[in-house]
């Protein structure tokens, strides 16, 4: 499996990111928050940083770089355990900077509750 995160896995349309943030599901792995939601086109995830938290522009910058790179890492979780295809927006809601030790263990925290959820939704 290749580790990548290439244009078609990215979310990037407005409407569809409207609508995940409207009729989404949530999880939270503190300081990691994941809105998902199912879709038709295949895994798409988006990362987002609050300008509110973080003022400084390379500093938003510089923890969107860590959540894309801890969730290239870990997306075969998803691949391997889910067959139907999901959006994500995955948010960074503390006021600290963080470093990517902090971010990957996160990350796989977060993807594990993610997959327990849909598992008990799919056979509920």
């Amino acid at each position: 499996m290749k580790f990548t995160y290439n244009k078609k896995e990215k979310l990037k349309s407005q409407k569809a990111i409207a609508q995940l943030f409207l009729e989404g599901h949530s999880l939270s792995a503190y300081p990691l928050r994941l809105v998902y939601q199912q879709n038709e086109t295949g895994i798409k995830a988006g990362v987002s940083v609050s300008k509110r938290n973080f003022k400084k522009a390379v500093d938003r910058i510089r923890i969107k770089r860590l959540l894309r790179e801890a969730y290239r890492l870990n997306k075969n979780m998803l691949i391997d355990n889910n067959s139907t295809h999901y959006s994500f927006m995955i948010l960074y809601i503390s006021k600290e900077m963080p470093d990517f030790i902090l971010v990957d263990t996160k990350m796989k925290s977060l993807l594990h509750k993610f997959i327990d959820q849909t598992s008990k939704n799919l056979k509920s």
